[in-house]
């Protein structure tokens, strides 16, 4: 029997989905990567740890993303607006007191536990996508399919689109469908209530459609979860709207 594929509607005033990020800078992709949805689907089943066989199952199944651009109706009708995107400026290890003991647990330090060189205060940018929203059609495993949609329909732990302060404004789970197509349809459906317009999809790779847009590799098809987080490669395609 075919899997089925499950349409998350992702929405939100701020999302981020870092790839290829350090501590430093935390950069977002423009559309949600295989590894955070999978990783909001663990969080959902209150799947914690490494996850290796859950996660291989689905190594190699299939994710489509829609993006929807909000239409700027009081201009011009036809025109979207693009999904701006918002740098927030953070200082880590900041105004804590070393003399004292709690505080002082709070101070980055280096991996022995000694004093950062330079002193413990770390500048950091990150970044979020801002009023954005997809659509996610994800394949999942025929026997896992009516557990997870259970879970994000109740989830064990909290779902977040990338980060922990992105916290979705409407409900992930659309609904089951036997294939893609159908899950496409219905997420035009809610985007044209939503008076948002297709802005590009995001498909998987395949000889058949490397030449139709634009081909990426990103390294965020998790193998592994945990504290030692492990991906491999994968290579998408991005297809822009007219």
């Amino acid at each position: 029997m075919a899997n089925p594929y499950l349409l998350l509607w992702l929405e939100a005033p701020l999302q981020s989905w870092g790839h290829d990020s350090r501590f430093g800078r935390r950069d977002t992709l423009n559309f949600p990567t295989k590894s955070g949805v999978l990783g909001m689907v663990c969080s959902a089943l209150g799947a914690g740890g490494p996850q290796n066989e859950l996660l291989t199952e689905f190594a190699s199944l299939d994710q489509v993303v829609l993006s929807f651009a909000r239409r700027k109706n009081e201009y011009d009708p036809n025109r979207n607006m693009h999904t701006p995107l918002l740098r927030d400026f953070h200082m880590v290890g900041s105004g804590y007191d070393d003399k004292n003991p709690w505080e002082k647990l709070l101070i980055p330090k280096t991996c022995d536990g000694k004093p950062a060189v330079g002193g413990g205060s770390k500048m950091t940018y990150r970044y979020y996508l801002q009023d954005a929203a997809f659509a996610v059609i994800l394949e999942v495993p025929e026997d896992r399919a009516a557990s997870i949609a259970e879970a994000l329909q109740n989830p064990v732990w909290s779902i977040h689109l990338g980060r922990k302060t992105c916290v979705p404004t409407d409900y992930v789970f659309r609904g089951s469908f036997s294939s893609v197509q159908d899950a496409v349809n219905q997420a035009l459906e809610i985007a044209h209530e939503k008076n948002r317009t297709e802005d590009f999809r995001v498909f998987g790779c395949h000889s058949e459609n490397e030449d139709s847009g634009e081909v990426l590799t990103l390294n965020d098809v998790p193998v592994q979860f945990g504290e030692d987080k492990r991906y491999r490669d994968r290579r998408v395609v991005v297809v822009y709207g007219e």
